[in-house]
């Protein structure tokens, strides 16, 4: 939380109140205490109980980059052995994931069960 002095705008800092502040000061009572403090004038907040902010945070909208829900959407099948089921056909397709000297990335869906897996 950054947070600036009212007076002349500059950053405030966290710091202490000191603890030698003679009886007869105003700020005796608040000795030991947290402080917002400003580096150039004499502006002073002193935290006499517990600050905190809350913040909920938006959560970005993930994109898909292998084709979301259409990406399955006319597609080829093979013959190919689910993992899952044994079933003996799935759809599949082929990306380039890594360069080109490496070979295509597989990704099958099976027929029956609908799972998905890749090689």
């Amino acid at each position: 939380m950054l947070l600036f002095c009212p007076a002349c705008s500059n950053s405030l800092t966290v710091s202490k109140v000191p603890d030698n502040i003679p009886d007869s000061s105003p700020d005796a009572a608040f000795r030991g205490k947290n402080r917002f403090e400003c580096r150039t004038c004499p502006y002073q907040y002193v935290l006499d109980r517990r600050y905190f902010e809350r913040k909920q945070m938006k959560r970005k909208e993930v994109e898909d980059v292998l084709g979301g829900k259409d990406a399955w959407k006319n597609v080829d099948q093979t013959d190919v052995q689910c993992p899952h089921c044994g079933h003996s056909r799935a759809f599949y397709y082929q990306i380039q994931i890594r360069s080109a000297d490496e070979p295509m990335t597989s990704f099958y869906k099976c027929v029956s069960c609908s799972k998905q897996w890749r090689e």
